[in-house]
């Protein structure tokens, strides 16, 4: 499939909602929670269904639990598609992680071992989810903060050869590679070039902060892009070519036009690496 360019987008905020109705923004696309929205009515799916008659979306979930040892959600595969039927979103996307084992929920993208054994495992089920989507999905690089002695190979190998044994694509999140990078000692610019670029569908850009030490950063969401991974993403703009592009916000909420202006300095950072959109 050849890889659909969207623009500029933000995370869609309860915050904004009223603002983002009265006002048109100077945004190209939302990204929604799907699990925010995987409900049978309220105000949630009120204004969902308001802002999306404005501007095209995608689904981004963090309950798909892809790596888990647990057996596959069928009723959450079901509400997933269910609302998928109601957004008619660009594409989905979940996290390559685990979130949960023996029927329980920790709420929290948990790492997987880099090994052949884990590619088999996931691309397996991944494969299922897209025959009982109907679709090809976006996985998501994590932050991480522990590794795994038993892994065999990079996380940025793993995640290829997981996207090329399930043919399912990318969700490249610049900063959860400057954060991952930082955390353990790798060259994130070695990452961007490693990973397909043709499966590179969207890019995921946020704030982070530091542990007490400062040694250890810690993906947070609520803070500003900083300044080192504004520079990554120029490294990953230069190298992918276009990519549909977000501002991801979960905490701390900002004013939106704070976040349209995070939005206007992605533009001018990548802005002059892509001389035209591919379609």
């Amino acid at each position: 499939m050849t890889r659909p360019f969207l623009g500029f987008g933000l995370g869609l905020r309860k915050e904004h909602y009223l603002e983002i109705l009265e006002h048109r923004s100077e945004v190209d696309w939302f990204e929604i929670i799907s699990e925010n929205y995987m409900v049978d009515g309220g105000k949630q799916l009120h204004y969902l269904e308001r802002i999306r008659a404005d501007y095209p979306m995608v689904m981004h979930g963090v309950s798909l639990s892809i790596g888990s040892s647990d057996p596959l959600d069928r009723s959450y595969l079901e509400a997933l598609r269910a609302l998928a039927d109601r957004v008619e979103p660009a594409w989905i996307s979940d996290h390559l992680c685990w979130t949960g084992v023996g029927g329980h929920n920790y709420h929290d993208l948990l790492p997987l071992p880099y090994t052949r054994e884990a590619i088999d495992h996931v691309a397996e089920r991944v494969r299922r989810v897209q025959d009982f989507l109907g679709r090809q999905i976006l996985l998501e690089n994590l932050s991480s903060y522990v590794t795994f002695r038993d892994s065999a190979m990079s996380e940025w190998e793993f995640l290829s050869a997981v996207c090329e044994a399930a043919d399912c694509l990318i969700l490249l999140d610049v900063n959860n590679i400057f954060v991952s990078a930082v955390n353990h000692g790798f060259d994130p610019l070695e990452y961007i070039r490693g990973v397909p670029s043709q499966r590179v569908w969207q890019i995921h850009l946020a704030g982070h902060t530091s542990n007490e030490s400062g040694r250890i950063l810690i993906d947070t969401h609520d803070q500003p892009v900083r300044d080192e991974v504004w520079s990554l993403y120029e490294a990953a703009a230069r190298h992918l070519g276009p990519v549909s592009t977000m501002i991801e916000r979960d905490d701390n909420i900002p004013p939106l036009d704070e976040l349209l202006g995070e939005l206007d300095a992605a533009r001018r950072i990548a802005g002059p690496h892509w001389a035209a959109p591919l379609s």
